[in-house]
């Protein structure tokens, strides 16, 4: 798999669902000759959505890897979920990718899981190029759509191409085209063929004016593009391409294309985008991790996408099998070979690199050798690595930065039917886990085992391959909102231990503060600020061990998860004998116990951010509907013949919320929501919920 790393693209495609990736993707691999017929979403015939449920859904669930050539460049390109249940397999695909495709609807614009996605793309630093689809559509509008790449996403848009008309063929000003600002040139698009034009007469007034626009936005990236400004010289369309893909790279600004993708219009300028504009791994900053000095402190490391550099990469995806797991591995430097030895720095064990394989959608597709940087690859024979672990070279340990997914919102309990489910079911969840970082399981002391998802959605598609793909026989609770615990004030606590246990006096006195704090994430941040000659070091690790204990357990309302809390030791006593641990233990657990109790109980609920897009008439409905769902209205706004509407509403009052807005609009509303807070709970809900 040697290849020059100036001639790879590692890509992503990301957008709101229904967006029209999957449908690029397919195109993209038809022009580029890998696929000899392009698929259709609504038939389930593409490539990337070879799942069951993909298909007969019409939505992509699982992130999918193909590669193909175009020019003389060799692409990986990523396909990944719209769904904001399914934004985990976005979070890790952009972790490793070096540039992405936006894809954005001309009919429905920057939408909420496009801003979702833009927010990620920027956490990640991923250089990107927009492709406004679907212009062939009723409704298409190319200028409303970039102007809110513009306004809701804080970008900056540079539109290398303008439409030729909008709208479907029937229509007197239908799209039949595209204009090239870069090579003044009108494009139009049969089938696989491209024809390329002057630009007539009657379209150069408006070509001019959009080139004149660009050029404006570039000059400040080029002293040599200003010169030749002022010149009034020609400008070279090499020098052009050079400077977009320059602030491309250093993500000043965002190109934009427009085409359709079902109908091959405007794919083969988006491959050529690509390949001109978007980054080889040559030209990404070389990757940070941490390793160990000589004298066992820590440092910070850097590798460079270098062949010659030692090995590491990051495991971002496993699809896991009875007869080996398919772990996807981004290489940042170095090579990987089959049949060798890897380590995993995390959790220092070493890894048999047994097979390596060119992905193609989530299956094998070659076994190659080796691997180089800027390669991602199948590897088949790791068993102690997950998503997020970082693999490198035995003799150059270095880890990686991990990749963190959100919380989950919603659980659904499950029972099996007997003895042999339980254990079938054990053994399907703990497969189902190594594939999805985003699901949890917890089995309670009943027998039922919970599991935890990102919506109602995601959990629905989990129980549908229990019942389908495995063949279980369990019974199904319905989903319940995941609610978490904190407290309301801050308190300072004192817990004690004075007990005679086998014999032996024990003593020891802690004294802790707990606090709400902002900071999302389950569990509790602890920190010391215990004088130093007051306790041992190792008591006071024991201390700090012991609070990161209790919280992961339970709060004091029904034992949901604690989050949001910020525990601080203050200091300790183990009176005149020497400091005994289960003295310290119980003294701390009795302290956290009342710092729960004094701090005030409060119960967390989620809340979720909903956009919703409608029919002016119908406005009033959805606005009533959402206040009887103790819904605050953050702002409505006109787009078009349509009216968005953006709440905040709890998790807890959307369950079914689907159909409820199809009766609302007789189905001609759209709506989607992401997670967006954890906040308390009003009283009504605590006293249902307290034990």
């Amino acid at each position: 798999m040697a290849r020059k790393l100036e001639k790879i693209r590692n890509i992503g495609i990301i957008a709101h669902i229904d967006a029209g990736k999957t449908t690029v993707t397919e195109r993209m691999l038809y022009m580029s000759g890998a696929k000899h017929r392009a698929g259709e979403v609504d038939k389930g015939t593409t490539t990337t959505d070879d799942d069951s449920e993909e298909q007969e859904r019409g939505i992509t669930i699982y992130s999918a890897c193909v590669t193909f050539e175009w020019r003389d460049v060799h692409v990986n390109l990523l396909d990944t979920p719209g769904h904001v249940d399914f934004t985990a397999e976005v979070e890790r695909c952009l972790r490793v990718l070096d540039g992405a495709v936006v894809v954005f609807s001309a009919r429905e614009g920057v939408e909420a899981q496009s801003e979702t996605v833009w927010r990620q793309a920027d956490r990640y630093r991923v250089p990107r190029i927009a492709f406004i689809n679907k212009l062939d559509r009723e409704g298409a509008d190319f200028q409303t759509v970039f102007d809110e790449i513009a306004t809701r996403l804080q970008a900056n848009p540079v539109a290398i191409q303008i439409p030729i008309g909008e709208g479907p063929a029937h229509f007197d000003n239908a799209f039949r085209g595209v204009v090239d600002l870069v090579s003044m040139k009108l494009l139009t698009f049969d089938e696989s063929e491209v024809t390329r034009a002057d630009i007539p007469e009657e379209l150069q007034d408006e070509a001019e004016m959009w080139r004149d626009v660009m050029l404006d936005k570039l000059y400040s990236y080029s002293d040599e593009l200003m010169e030749l400004a002022l010149q009034e010289s020609p400008i070279p369309e090499s020098l052009l391409k050079r400077v977009i893909r320059e602030a491309t790279i250093q993500m000043q600004i965002q190109p934009v294309l427009c085409g359709s993708a079902l109908h091959l219009m405007g794919v083969p300028p988006l491959l050529d985008a690509v390949a001109d504009y978007l980054p080889s791994p040559a030209e990404m900053p070389p990757v940070e991790g941490t390793g160990v000095d000589k004298k066992g402190a820590k440092q910070q490391l850097l590798r460079k996408p270098e062949a010659g550099e030692p090995f590491c990469g990051l495991v971002f995806k496993v699809i896991p099998a009875k007869t080996g797991d398919l772990s996807w591995v981004r290489i940042y430097s170095g090579e990987l070979k089959a049949n060798s030895r890897a380590l995993n720095p995390g959790k220092d064990k070493k890894e048999n690199i047994a097979q390596l394989w060119q992905l193609h959608a989530t299956k094998k597709e070659q076994q190659v050798e080796v691997a180089s940087a800027g390669d991602i690859v199948g590897v088949i024979g790791l068993r102690g690595t997950i998503t997020g672990d970082t693999l490198c070279d035995t003799r150059a340990p270095i880890l990686l930065e991990s990749i963190e997914f959100p919380e989950t919102v919603m659980s659904m309990a499950i029972e099996p039917e007997s003895t042999t489910e339980r254990k079938k079911l054990e053994e399907t969840l703990e497969l189902l886990l190594r594939q999805d970082p985003t699901l949890r399981v917890k089995t309670g002391e009943t027998g039922q085992t919970l599991i935890s998802g990102m919506g109602e959605l995601h959990l629905e598609i989990i129980k549908h391959r229990l019942l389908r793909d495995f063949s279980l026989k369990v019974k199904f609770h319905k989903p319940q909102v995941s609610y978490r615990e904190t407290v309301d004030h801050a308190v300072e606590v004192t817990g004690v231990c004075e007990r005679m246990i086998n014999g032996q006096q024990l003593f020891a006195k802690v004294s802790l503060k707990l606090e709400p704090t902002d900071v999302e994430g389950t569990g509790v941040l602890v920190l010391s600020q215990c004088p130093p000659e007051t306790l041992p070091g190792e008591i006071l690790s024991l201390l700090i061990d012991e609070l990161n204990a209790h919280g992961e357990g339970g709060g004091l309302i029904a034992g949901y998860p604690l989050m949001k809390l910020r525990v601080t030791v203050l200091g300790g006593d183990a009176g005149e004998d020497e400091p005994n641990e289960l003295a310290f233990k119980m003294a701390v657990s009795d302290a956290f116990t009342k710092g729960l109790e004094q701090g005030g109980k409060v119960l967390l609920e989620p809340i979720m951010k909903v956009d919703i897009v409608t029919p002016e008439d119908y406005v009033g409905d959805f606005v009533g509907d959402l206040q009887q769902r103790r819904a605050i209205i953050s702002k409505t706004e006109n787009r078009g013949r349509l009216t968005a509407i953006e709440a905040q509403v709890p998790l807890s009052e959307l369950f079914g919320y689907s159909s409820a807005m199809r009766s609302l609009s007789q189905g001609r509303a759209g709506c989607s929501m992401e997670p967006l807070e954890y906040a308390p709970a009003p009283p009504d809900i605590v006293r249902a919920h307290e034990i």
